[in-house]
């Protein structure tokens, strides 16, 4: 199936009229979020990669046709008027890594109308998906206080390639490894995994399961110590462990129960035993909430192993996001919905100190001390410098962490930053909203 066909049928009907009603000329659509989720102080903006690697290979051919024309049950002939069609627009957009928050473009795309029409669903569904997960992602970053964390959510995000973003989207947001081992090897993110409680069953006892998972790797090992009573399985572990002198690196992974509690014995445990530097990790339904809870207990873990909440960001799932039309022809246009009321005009978002920002129109110069978020990163449907690396989104979410206040890092009850928007902006939404009040009374 050609990525050109994973659209809704509506930007199929739409673009085909635009062509045939030669309606070419440049359309800048806007893709922001209207509200952030519940619970949220900030979003992490993230899937622009695919999204330019989409673009650039973008060309209605002949079969799209035919798979257009049988969705719309039409003759072929009927739909070959979007044959050839190439994205050769803009984009300017937030640099994945960036922080961002409510009527803020991620990006905007300028492009003949039909172009920037057909383009719609993909985008939205890049970006939404993965900027609701790196921001969970950051979300268990801050609330790890500057312990490890570990993506564990392979197995249950909604799809293999889900997956795989979610292991790069928590690599960027600061994860220190995968389970994901595909994703381990193509992003070069360190690959992290230890035994499941099958392993254990599938022995006589917990000392030959650790024993035997031993014999196969000679380096530092980690043994889950809760199959059946977990104090058992961690005086089993010490001794095996202490036997081994396998050195720096080992640990006890507990995966049930009242993880604080068990965390504060089995440390207490391991260090009458001399092994003071085994660590322990804790997994099993943990998110940013999960780890918060134990960080403030004082409990002495030391990774964090985090899934399924995380890997399909589970208490926000979706973004109240929206593509919308902002000018079309040289003119700006706006929706006057009730609630769903957007912004005309092409748009900058400029960021001061604090992350005090002001979203703008594109062609204004930035207020004093701020700077310009979107950059322009296609350009005649080619990209304008190569493509981004996870080391340097990683250093730009760290950077504007670092400045993020208080108030909007706070696991529970963040108060997020609202932009604002500049007397231009301003002034141009007045006006055109005024106009079309008089032509559509």
């Amino acid at each position: 199936m050609s990525d050109v066909t994973v659209t809704d049928l509506y930007e199929v009907t739409m673009a085909l009229s635009y062509v045939r009603e030669d309606m070419r000329q440049d359309a800048t659509f806007s893709l922001f979020v209207r509200d952030l989720p519940a619970g949220r102080g900030f979003l992490v903006a993230a899937g622009l990669e695919p999204a330019l690697d989409y673009l650039s290979a973008f060309r209605v051919g002949p079969r799209e046709v035919r798979d257009f024309a049988e969705a719309l049950e039409r003759p072929v002939g009927d739909v070959e008027p979007l044959l050839g069609l190439e994205f050769d627009g803009e984009v300017r957009a937030v640099r994945e890594g960036r922080l961002v928050f409510a009527d803020e473009p991620l990006l905007e795309v300028t492009a003949p109308l039909p172009q920037a029409q057909l383009v719609e669903t993909y985008l939205l569904n890049q970006v939404c998906h993965q900027t609701c997960v790196a921001s969970k992602a950051a979300r268990c970053v801050l609330a790890a206080a500057g312990k490890p964390l570990i993506d564990f959510s392979l197995r249950r995000t909604h799809g293999t390639q889900a997956g795989l973003q979610a292991a790069r989207l928590s690599a960027l947001a600061g994860f220190a490894g995968t389970s994901n081992v595909a994703a381990a090897v193509r992003l070069g993110i360190p690959a992290s995994g230890t035994m499941a409680h099958s392993y254990v069953e599938a022995f006589p006892g917990e000392e030959e399961a650790f024993r035997a998972f031993a014999r196969a790797h000679p380096g530092p090992v980690t043994f889950l110590v809760d199959t059946y009573d977990t104090e058992a399985g961690v005086a089993v572990a010490a001794r095996v462990l202490a036997e081994l002198r396998r050195g720096p690196g080992c640990a006890v992974r507990l995966d049930s129960g009242d993880l604080g509690a068990l965390a504060r014995r089995a440390r207490s445990m391991l260090d009458d035993a001399g092994l003071g530097d085994v660590r322990i990790i804790v997994s099993g339904g943990l998110d940013e909430y999960g780890v918060d809870d134990l960080v403030r207990a004082g409990a002495p873990v030391d990774v964090y192993a985090v899934g399924t909440r995380v890997g399909v960001a589970a208490d926000a799932p979706y973004l109240d996001a929206a593509y919308k039309l902002v000018a079309y022809d040289g003119r700006p246009v706006m929706k006057l919905s009730s609630a769903k009321v957007t912004a005309p005009g092409r748009k900058q978002v400029f960021r001061r100190p604090g992350c005090a920002d002001v979203i703008g129109l594109y062609d204004e110069p930035p207020p004093e001390d701020a700077e310009p978020l979107l950059r322009t990163v296609m350009r005649d449907g080619r990209r304008t410098g190569p493509p981004d690396t996870l080391d340097g989104a990683r250093a730009r979410f760290e950077a504007d962490l670092a400045a993020l206040p208080a108030s909007a890092r706070r696991i529970r009850g963040p108060k997020a930053p609202v932009p604002v928007f500049s007397p231009r902006l301003a002034a141009l939404t007045d006006e055109v909203r005024g106009r079309l009040t008089r032509e559509h009374p």
